[in-house]
């Protein structure tokens, strides 16, 4: 999920079925590589010969990854590109009549949840993932990993303080008290996933709930910012607001690339014990018609082919395309650290918690 699309995002027009949907974007325009909703169309494809497939994604490669795909197979693809919050409930608000046939975003809790409802259509690509990739594999297959990045790192600007934290309690002690900041979990899908990895290392699935909003209630009597997403926490960092963001790991590698060093900003990054694993995620709705559901099968074989994956890796460089690759051979960034120690939540118990625990938040801690 950079996470995804920051606020300001512009509007997209985008026909699927031949039903006109005006959406507005929820993004930003400060992340590098975050694209705009955009349309890829064949141009040996004649119209109608093929059925539009159209995909919801939050990525910030999306955009080059769906016209490469269209170029390899003349299947034309209506992109609809937004934050990952927006998607969801787009997504949830459309259940008894979906507009799209395929969902790209970061956390396999939210999967884990359309799954339980019965939303997803099961499938099981012929790439074999690495040790770590089979691991978030589904039982059912019902959504298909493919590729992963932690949250949340921890970015601060060494140009202002040399005080480091080294768990996350730390950031509700005097020290950092207003000078943190995160993002919504609402807007920012990555977000939850990082929440609920921290119920779940607090508490476990008995007692996280609880456990994990006295920590969040604690962080918010030492003056918490909320920030939409990604990169409006890191406006922040960049602009003295705060001096530490909780953002996700391919965000924070990002900013360190692109952000020039000064001597007001010196971003810098440390990993506390311990991140939660974020996969990417491709689901396949369930109610689309045949010819739709094989072409998004199609779409996923390609992002796991080698094409598929170094257009991930190349298209945001300063962005989405810092992440850990868990199809074999392919290598991630050099720009990128290896893996942090990381905890893996269960989506199955996560995901369904995820409408409760985001109106809690924004009730309580926004």
């Amino acid at each position: 999920m950079v996470d995804r699309k920051q606020t300001g995002r512009a509007l997209a027009v985008v026909a699927a079925a031949g039903v006109a949907l005006a959406l507005a974007g929820c993004g930003s325009a400060t992340t590098a590589g975050s694209s705009s909703s955009a349309t890829s169309s064949s141009a040996g494809a004649t119209s109608g010969a093929k059925t539009p497939l159209v995909v919801y994604s939050a990525q910030g490669y999306d955009s080059d990854v769906t016209k490469a795909f269209t170029a390899a197979t003349g299947i034309p693809v209506k992109l609809v590109d937004d934050s990952t919050g927006p998607l969801l409930t787009k997504v949830q608000a459309e259940k008894n009549n979906p507009q799209w046939g395929l969902l790209w975003v970061d956390g396999d809790t939210a999967f884990a949840s359309l799954d339980q409802q019965g939303m997803l259509a099961p499938y099981s690509p012929s790439t074999t993932l690495t040790a770590a990739g089979q691991a978030l594999v589904p039982a059912d297959h019902s959504y298909v990993p493919v590729s992963t990045t932690v949250m949340a790192a921890v970015i601060y600007n060494a140009a202002k303080t040399t005080t480091v934290p080294s768990s996350y309690q730390d950031l509700t002690t005097a020290p950092y008290q207003g000078k943190v900041g995160m993002n919504d979990p609402s807007q920012s899908g990555p977000t939850f996933p990082f929440i609920a990895g921290l119920m779940n290392q607090l508490g476990g699935q008995s007692n996280g709930m609880n456990a994990g909003e006295a920590y969040f209630s604690q962080l918010k009597s030492n003056g918490l910012h909320v920030y939409p997403t990604n990169g409006d926490t890191l406006h922040a960092l960049e602009t003295g607001q705060i001096d530490y963001g909780m953002i996700q790991s391919s965000a924070a590698a990002g900013e360190i690339l692109k952000a020039p060093k000064s001597a007001s900003f010196d971003p810098k990054v440390v990993y506390l014990p311990k991140a939660t694993l974020l996969p990417g995620v491709i689901g396949i709705d369930k109610k689309a018609p045949a010819d739709v559901q094989a072409e998004a099968r199609q779409f996923v074989d390609y992002v796991l082919s080698p094409a598929g994956q170094k257009i991930m890796q190349d298209s945001d460089p300063q962005g989405d395309s810092l992440f850990w690759p868990i199809v074999p051979g392919i290598q991630a960034s050099s720009a990128l650290p290896a893996m942090p120690e990381y905890q893996r939540i269960d989506p199955t118990f996560w995901g369904p918690l995820e409408g409760q625990v985001n109106t809690w938040f924004d009730s309580t801690i926004k």
